[in-house]
């Protein structure tokens, strides 16, 4: 039952405000129009993913608002509820929390701590009080022990009267349906809402999510939906996506919804790939046309990518003693700055000889601060203190591949940069030892890249034997080399004959 105490007028009522970034506090009901809206930090992020959806509700609110001169309450498993609900709140500019439903804790079981992370119609009796609500419409089956009346919502009329924040959040939510509350809890805020596609998680895999971040750069943002507890850091999501790079079909993670063909080799040496027969510019050009190969083959698009040897293992010690050849930046710098305005990633090859992968990797780091630019390790030239290139086969322990991915991982979150691949070549088991115990960082996507060459039946053996009890979530990659096998696989029979298909196809 609703009471019908007069209502006071609308414009000495309605203070709505966001809030990101800062703790709300309840006005003097007869002050209220004197109070000052909460000025979120331009790169405040908050994450409101409970799996209980009152929790959730009242985690969109703090967010949200400061203040609000009432809301708008309905249980969350009735639908019709939740729909006239979301209405009535948008009308009003006040958030919507809904109450537990069937199965869920009952009221006063227990109060919310500052997080909003409790459940219960206590949480939203709470969150009445933090917001200084002077009412609260219910829809459905709602009962909550609270002070506040219950009637229905007024119509708040002029929406200039609404109080809102100079810059108005941009809320990413998992489902429009599903996360109905949060959505009419961002729009009577004045929130800017972008929705994930359907069976995507990763706000980096989304490319309306990335475009909006990046169009709305400097806004406060909020993901809602339980779909995001699996994001590890927000703030790096945020800053990666307000960057602006994305990969050619869009969004920003390597290998979600995309495959790559790739030009390998090294610059001016024909000898090593087919990348070095040619200079930058026609690399890239060469690239392209591979890539254009693929069209229409498989369910993903294909797009073209450079893997560039920027350390060439050598057969004699060198001035250092390491049996590797470094190349410099500026002989590299031409091919990543010809691939970024094609909007092409490269990916840097490292064969260290006696040195190791980590400080081979930090010789490059001003090429890796940039958001094309990925990397590779190529074990088989990673030798031991007697070993010679091309005398015995290189290999890597797991940990020192650890090394490597958690430093990368490290630079793409301190810059802010978009996810990167990190590749690890191999032809024999041995090449990587204890893989199976290899470190995954939400930074990098991890490919193995597998480098056999001859016959297609002894290629196709590797194949699977690499996939025996390889790390879970590991991405996959083939070469064709063109010379050596016997014969080379078309683009029709790699996409046919190699299973499962291959995320990165090189030539060399």
């Amino acid at each position: 039952m609703r009471s019908g105490r007069p209502l006071r007028p609308l414009l000495a009522l309605v203070v709505s405000g966001l809030l990101l970034g800062a703790a709300g506090c309840t006005a003097d009901a007869a002050d209220r129009t004197a109070t000052e809206l909460t000025r979120p930090a331009a790169d405040a992020v908050r994450v409101a993913a409970s799996d209980d959806p009152t929790t959730r509700s009242v985690q969109v609110s703090r967010a949200l608002f400061a203040h609000a001169w009432g809301a708008v309450a309905a249980p969350a498993g009735d639908e019709r509820a939740v729909t006239t609900a979301a209405s009535a709140a948008r009308r009003a500019h006040v958030p919507l929390l809904v109450t537990p439903s069937a199965g869920h804790p009952a009221a006063g079981e227990r109060t919310p701590g500052d997080d909003g992370s409790s459940r219960g119609d206590a949480a939203v009796a709470a969150e009445l009080e933090r917001l200084g609500a002077d009412w609260y419409q219910a829809e459905g089956d709602v009962s909550v022990d609270t002070d506040v009346p219950e009637r229905d919502a007024p119509e708040a009329g002029d929406a200039a009267a609404v109080g809102r924040a100079s810059r108005p959040a941009t809320v990413v939510v998992a489902d429009r349906r599903s996360d109905a509350p949060a959505v009419a809890t961002a729009e009577a805020a004045g929130a800017h809402v972008v929705v994930m596609p359907a069976g995507v998680t990763d706000p980096a895999a989304a490319p309306d999510v990335v475009s909006t971040l990046h169009e709305r750069a400097g806004h406060p943002t909020v993901f809602a939906g339980a779909t995001f507890r699996a994001l590890s850091d927000p703030g790096w999501t945020v800053r990666a996506a307000q960057g602006g790079w994305q990969l050619p079909h869009g969004g920003q993670r390597p290998f979600d919804g995309h495959r790559w063909t790739a030009l390998y080799g090294a610059p001016g040496a024909p000898v090593l790939g087919v990348l070095g027969e040619q200079d930058p510019t026609a690399t890239v050009q060469r690239a392209e046309q591979l890539a254009a190969s693929y069209d229409g083959l498989g369910d993903e698009p294909v797009s073209p990518a450079l893997e560039v040897i920027a350390t060439v293992a050598a057969g004699d010690p060198g001035a250092d003693g390491d049996y590797s050849r470094e190349l410099p930046v500026s002989t590299l710098q031409p091919y990543v700055d010809a691939a970024r305005r094609a909007g092409m990633p490269v990916v840097l090859d490292l064969q260290p000889g006696r040195s190791d992968f980590l400080s081979q990797a930090k010789r490059y780091e001003s090429l890796l601060r940039e958001p094309n630019v990925w990397l590779a390790l190529d074990p088989e030239w990673r030798l031991g203190p007697d070993q010679v290139p091309l005398r015995q086969i290189g290999s890597v322990s797991a940990d020192e591949v650890d090394r490597v991915s958690s430093w990368l991982a490290a630079l793409v979150r301190q810059h802010g940069l978009p996810p990167k691949a990190l590749v690890l070549h191999q032809f024999r088991l041995s090449m990587i030892q204890d893989r199976a115990s290899l470190t995954q960082h939400p930074e990098l996507d991890l490919l193995v890249h597998v480098d056999g060459q001859g016959s297609q039946p002894d290629k196709q053996a590797t194949w699977k034997a690499l996939h025996q009890d390889a790390p879970a979530g590991v991405h996959w990659g083939w070469k064709n080399f063109i010379d050596e096998d016997t014969p080379m696989l078309t683009p029709e029979q790699t996409m046919a004959d190699v299973t499962p298909t291959p995320s990165l196809i090189t030539y060399q």
